[in-house]
């Protein structure tokens, strides 16, 4: 329980013709009409796409007074979310809950934000100005024609606003007894008749978690953030974006290492950092209404400053894809990725080794698909593979069909069968767990350890 006290000042009227409605408030009609693009990377009706799919608008977001985009989450349903630590939380779906869940993808208007160490995510660096995203869209289930590896339980994208919908000043701030105090600033304005940017900064402070025993946790942190966005359409044809984000961390920590006398563990408590910042760019060109081009390129750096090891981690990613009608029936969906990883492992303690301590890792990926209208606006098929490479476990291969039927104006039923991937990682081909430990009795003395080694 906890006492919370906020404040917001907005002076951007533009803004108010881009907001999305609160679902609650919408009709059967308006629901159908809401577009998505997590599923095929297009937008398409929610009522015309094979998939488990709950958009949180930006109003949804608004509305419920939540202050971080884990708690957003919340509102979607078939959600798990656990709040596992101050700054530690437990997001998945489809019955899956743990800090280190590796089998959904998170995305970041588009950018991957999941870990390649573990292929989870660190929740506590992912962050946006929370009045400015637009919505974002949970798929339950696979994602992975279009997604590819990890997208295994479900696909969540978080879509920022565009910066021509966030014109003007909006000014946040409150405190309370467990969010200490937090406060943001963001400013949009125009820079010509087709061109926007906006740019903002935040700053979070948050208190000790209680223990069972009623305790501080000493897990208390804070966080600085700050980026911009940009969009540019110098023609119908063609729109630009550039944006950007950087942001730091720090937390007060508490783990516990192996020894070889009761109880066998000590606690080690310290103050750890986390960081990184990103810039990502995207171009899409529409030849025809019905025929458009995405090309999209980031590169993000993380930081961590833990007490068990220190690392730092470069992503550079380059990803294409065209939709085009193939005759009166046939969508076509195709693209190309590639994605360049290195990370470093440094200051290792010897209980936690990841050898080699520094790689470079590659994935290559390409996919197909078709969306048919077997009958038009009653029933149709959507069929397609993608192939994607990657240093570890060589070729995968991860098919999908998916057959939808409009039963009735308000009903539709689907059904698909999918191949879903979870792609190994660092963890689980260069993690050396070693401690030592002396159990009671053991071989009639507790003098001499035992070694136990785990890779």
């Amino acid at each position: 329980m906890g006492l919370l006290i906020a404040a917001c000042v907005h002076t951007a009227a533009a803004e108010m013709n881009g907001e999305t409605p609160i679902l609650a408030n919408l009709s059967f009609e308006q629901l159908s009409q809401i577009q998505v693009t997590s599923v095929s990377k297009r937008e398409e009706k929610l009522s015309e796409v094979a998939a488990a799919v709950y958009v949180i608008t930006g109003e949804d977001i608004r509305r419920s007074g939540v202050t971080s985009i884990p708690e957003a989450l919340r509102l979607a349903p078939g959600m798990q979310v656990a709040r596992v630590g101050s700054a530690s939380w437990a997001i998945d779906t489809r019955g899956q809950l743990s800090p280190f869940a590796d089998r959904m993808l998170v995305m970041m208007d588009g950018r991957s934000v999941y870990d390649p160490f573990f292929s989870g995510v660190y929740w506590d660096t992912q962050d946006y100005l929370l009045a400015d995203i637009d919505r974002i869209e949970v798929i339950r289930g696979p994602g992975v024609t279009i997604w590819g590896a990890n997208a295994v339980n479900g696909v969540v994208n978080v879509i920022s606003k565009s910066a021509r919908d966030t014109q003007g000043w909006l000014v946040t701030s409150g405190g309370g007894t467990e969010e200490r105090g937090f406060g943001a600033a963001r400013y949009g304005f125009k820079l010509s008749d087709n061109a926007f940017l906006r740019v903002y900064g935040k700053y979070d402070a948050h208190d000790d978690l209680l223990t069972t025993t009623g305790a501080d946790a000493e897990d208390h942190w804070n966080a600085w953030r700050g980026g911009f966005r940009t969009d540019w359409e110098p023609s119908i044809q063609n729109q630009f974006t550039l944006q950007g984000d950087f942001n730091v961390n720090s937390y007060q920590h508490t783990t516990f290492f192996p020894t070889v006398v009761p109880p066998y563990e000590r606690p080690v408590s310290g103050r750890t950092r986390a960081g990184g910042g990103n810039m990502l760019g995207r171009w899409t060109h529409a030849f025809s209404d019905d025929s458009e081009l995405v090309v999209q390129t980031y590169w993000d750096r993380t930081h961590r400053d833990e007490l068990s090891y220190n690392s730092t981690t470069d992503t550079f990613d380059l990803d294409a894809n065209h939709h085009f009608m193939l005759g009166d029936r046939n969508t076509v969906t195709w693209g190309a990725g590639y994605r360049e990883i290195h990370d470093m492992f440094r200051d290792q303690v010897p209980e936690f080794i990841v050898t080699p301590a520094a790689e470079t890792l590659r994935l290559f990926s390409l996919f197909l698909q078709d969306e048919l209208k077997l009958v038009p606006d009653k029933l149709s098929l959507t069929a397609g593979a993608k192939f994607e490479h990657n240093d570890f476990s060589g070729w995968e291969i991860e098919p999908t069909a998916r057959l939808l039927w409009k039963a009735t104006e308000r009903q539709t039923v689907w059904a698909a069968v999918t191949r879903a991937v979870r792609s190994p990682n660092r963890s689980d081909n260069s993690l050396h767990i070693q401690f030592q430990a002396v159990p009671p009795g053991a071989l009639g003395f507790n003098t001499v350890p035992a070694l136990f080694q785990a890779a």
